[in-house]
This record gives structure tokens, C-alpha cells and sequence, in this order.
């Protein structure tokens, strides 16, 4: 069986460097692209440079080079930065993971067209941790649906741009579908001041940034009498690294259609 072709977009990035550490040490993969901003100071170094190994894989600011020979894009770039790689992956038939966080509704229509012509796992987060806490959050709000207030509290290091994370968002999306609500009518992601009471059919959200937290989520259901906390956290952004590798293998036969990481843990 012939070994995944696979190029990392960000590859000088915390991000970028964990994806390219997880195919250098998978079985069935190979490196054969490291896509970096034309400012990086790693262009034109191997990409394994931090590992201390040489790829023989040089790290690329021109598409057409980085994902010659591609069969894969890993993408946890910036939304222009994605949309600007996936339009070359249209033209040349190359599947993408995308763990980008922070489209607005034009850009996730975008990728929704892509999937129509190349085979795409989007995804706000790729850990298996995270994705298994949404089945237990839907499981969890079917049954918290009356008498217990919603609360989304997550955390993030200093340097991540967008807020609330894109994992926090897709958990109260769960939830909302979960109990018939639309969390564009029922997200509150904002209280300053004398707000009133709660409305009881919101669904709250809360940010914290600060030092070097890789994501912690939580999700409250507060009702009379007791709490539910459901929480993941994680400890390493090799979880997603190792995700991202499971949806690559579950593309493999795909060759058209939009998938999340919930298809390529057949938890739907």
C-alpha cells in the first residue's frame, strides 16, 4: 500500500511543526511539502530543521512548489491564507484537512463549494477527546434541554487571534441543533453591566487568554440544585496532529464531499 502524500501549510508554526513531527513518524505517510509565509525565517531550510533531521523537504512560500507532488494539504493556517490554498487545491485535485478557525459565513460557503470538486475534512478541532465531548454534549443537552442554564467557558494561550475558539462555537452549535434552538438567535457572548436576568434560553460564552494554554473547554448545565461540568482539555497539540492523520486516512477514497471530524470517527 503506497504511503499518503502530505504537505503542511503554517509549517513554521507551533501548529506546523507538530503536524510535520506526526507524518515523519507515521508508518503510512510522507512528507513531501512545507508551505510557509514569504516573511518566515525558515524558508528555504529543511523542514525537519527544529527536529534536528533532514526531510529532504526545503520549506516553500510558492504553492506550486510546496504541494508538488501533494496528495494532502494540512491547513491550520488563517482563514485567507486556507482559502487562498484550498482555491489551489480545486485546480489540482489535492484533498485538505482544514483546522483553521475563524470563517465567517462567506468563507465556510466557500469551502462547502470546494467540497463539490475535492474531498475536505473541516473541522474546528481535530483532537478524538474533543470530538467523542461533543457526542456526550449532545447526549447531555437532549436531557438539560428544560430547567438548567447553558454556559460555554473556554481557554486559550496569549497568541490565538480569535475568540470564543472555533471548538467552543461548533459545542454550542451541538448543543443548539441538540435542543431545536439556532445559536445565532441564542448566543450570548457578551455581559457587561446590568444585564438583567438570564434568559433561560440562551447559551452563554465565556474567553480566557493567558499564558501558554494549548484549549480547555467546558460546558455548564446549571440547574436548581445541581451542576454538570463536561470538560476537555488538552495538554499538547499532538492530538490534533494525530487526528488530523486519522481524516487524511479517511479521505483516501474519497474523492469528492464536505466531512467534520465526527464522519472520520463515525460518530454520526
Amino acid at each position: 500500500m503506497s504511503k499518503m502524500k502530505i504537505a503542511i501549510a503554517g509549517a513554521n508554526g507551533r501548529m506546523g511543526h507538530m503536524l510535520i513531527e506526526a507524518v515523519l513518524k507515521a508508518d503510512d505517510a510522507v512528507l513531501t511539502g512545507a508551505l510557509d509565509v514569504p516573511d518566515s525565517p525558515n524558508l528555504g531550510n529543511d523542514a525537519g530543521m527544529f527536529l534536528g533531521e533532514k526531510t529532504g523537504v526545503t520549506v516553500e512560500s510558492d504553492i506550486s512548489r510546496a504541494l508538488e507532488g501533494a496528495e494532502y494539504l494540512i491547513d491550520f493556517t488563517r482563514p485567507e491564507g486556507t482559502l487562498k490554498h484550498l482555491d489551489y487545491c480545486v485546480k489540482n485535485n489535492i484533498k485538505i484537512i482544514i483546522g483553521t478557525t475563524g470563517f465567517d459565513e462567506a468563507g465556510k460557503k466557500t469551502i462547502a463549494k470546494a467540497a463539490e470538486t475535492i474531498s475536505v475534512v473541516f473541522a474546528p478541532n481535530m483532537s478524538v477527546g474533543v470530538n467523542v465531548t461533543m457526542k456526550l454534549l449532545e447526549i447531555a443537552a437532549k436531557n438539560f434541554a428544560e430547567g438548567y442554564d447553558i454556559e460555554v467557558i473556554e481557554a486559550h494561550h496569549r497568541h490565538k487571534v480569535d475568540a470564543p475558539s472555533g471548538t467552543a462555537l461548533k459545542m454550542g452549535e451541538v448543543i443548539a441543533n441538540a435542543i431545536g434552538r439556532d445559536l445565532k438567535e441564542c448566543g450570548v457572548f457578551s455581559r457587561e453591566g446590568i444585564t438583567g436576568e438570564r434568559d433561560p434560553s440562551t447559551i452563554g460564552f465565556s474567553t480566557i487568554r493567558g499564558g501558554d494554554i494549548v484549549g480547555d473547554h467546558t460546558v455548564l448545565f446549571a440547574g436548581t440544585g445541581e451542576r454538570i461540568e463536561i470538560t476537555h482539555k488538552s495538554a499538547s497539540r499532538a492530538t490534533y496532529a494525530q487526528g488530523s492523520l486519522r481524516a487524511c486516512r479517511f479521505l483516501a477514497d474519497k474523492k469528492n464531499g464536505l466531512f467534520d471530524m465526527q464522519d472520520v470517527l463515525g460518530l454520526k
